[in-house]
């Protein structure tokens, strides 16, 4: 099973699921450009399975942090509309069973609550990343099968910080001197930016919680 996460530390929450060839993991940076590569990379190393596997943006109001999503399909916007993903019911089952709602697909990190209820009313999706329907589209052309494992991180009605949109290098990790410096040039950002580690923290919780569960075969 391919994991394709975000993250260094998401890819930390795997461990419990052991090494050896049963569990493959790249990290993409939470870039678009990073996600095709990883998942380049993961079917190179020989994933017969795929996995998207983090935290993603609320979308449906009704979506709280620490809600984990394993979605029937991963959508994502085409120039003509929008194209359906379906990911596989034997997968999902594995990763703890399907849940209710979609999985929405964005190349471009959503900042605004404004734009969470726009892309909501148009999609209905419950939630929304940057990195599954990558490893979707690439799945369905090596025709293996694909699920994600997403837990809510930014509900709705909040937003992300400026701070948060500099936090992360291409590598996964955390880059503390450039959140500084975003808060020394606004300082007036803090409390939605303590308030995004709070979510993240749950978002974190919730996946740590399911990972150990997931049956590899």
């Amino acid at each position: 099973m391919g994991f394709l996460v975000g993250l260094r530390a998401e890819a930390r929450l795997l461990r419990p699921l052991g090494g050896g060839g049963d569990v493959l993991v790249e990290i993409s940076g939470a870039s678009p450009a990073g996600a095709s590569a990883a998942v380049t990379r993961l079917i190179a190393a020989g994933a017969t399975s795929l996995v998207s596997l983090g935290v993603a943006a609320g979308l449906d109001p009704d979506a709280r942090p620490g809600d984990l999503l394993v979605p029937s399909r991963i959508v994502v916007a085409t120039a003509t509309g929008s194209r359906d993903y379906f990911t596989d019911l034997t997968l999902c089952a594995r990763l703890g069973g399907m849940t209710p709602g979609a999985l929405l697909h964005s190349d471009v990190a959503v900042t605004t609550p404004q734009a969470k209820r726009e892309l909501f009313a148009a999609s209905h999706c419950t939630a929304l990343d940057m990195e599954s329907g990558i490893l979707a589209a690439a799945a369905s052309e090596a025709g293996l099968p694909f699920a994600a494992l997403r837990a809510v991180c930014d509900p709705a009605g909040s937003g992300l910080p400026a701070a948060a949109l500099v936090a992360l290098g291409a590598d996964g990790r955390l880059r503390p001197r450039a959140i500084l410096a975003s808060l020394l040039r606004r300082p007036q950002q803090l409390p939605a930016l303590v308030g995004l580690a709070s979510h993240a923290s749950m978002a974190r919780r919730a996946l740590a919680g399911r990972i150990p569960r997931i049956r590899l075969a």
